[in-house]
């Protein structure tokens, strides 16, 4: 049975939190990736870039609903959502618009496994860790190729 460590690719590029996202965005689309783990300067994985994240900058505000009650403001939805929004349509650096504490797996994550993951969350980066450094990456394309091999 197939593993991660069989098909993931080792050394994978990465981004540090402090980087700049229109770099986050010319590395996504020159090496035709759909996402970037961000590590640490320790090596430890904090989040993943992905284009969705990149995308989700050119989004309009939602701006929360709110009714009132004897003249009291209630919010119809969580200000931390809103405020979330905000920072990741604002963001400048990759810490802002990344996705923090991404979904990993393990090396010895199966082929189905990280299948179920791909399709189920819809996430195609995971990135495989191991003692919370990250040992390698795995996209979408990487499961393809086993397709075509088969």
């Amino acid at each position: 049975m197939l593993t991660a460590k069989d098909i993931m690719t080792s050394g994978a590029l990465t981004l540090s939190p402090d980087s700049e996202v229109s770099v986050a965005a010319k590395l996504l689309l020159e090496k035709h990736l759909n996402g970037v783990p961000v590590v640490d300067s320790e090596g430890t994985l904090v989040g993943v870039i992905c284009q969705s994240d990149l995308v989700a900058q050119q989004k309009s505000i939602s701006v929360p609903s709110f009714f009132t009650i004897l003249d009291g403001f209630i919010s119809l939805s969580s200000s931390d959502d809103f405020e979330k929004e905000i920072t990741k349509i604002s963001a400048t650096k990759v810490e802002q618009a990344m996705t923090p504490n991404p979904v990993t797996i393990t090396s010895e994550t199966s082929i189905e496994k990280i299948a179920d993951l791909m399709v189920e969350k819809k996430l195609y980066t995971l990135p495989v860790v191991e003692n919370g450094k990250l040992i390698g990456v795995i996209g979408k394309e990487d499961v393809l190729k086993v397709l075509i091999k088969s």
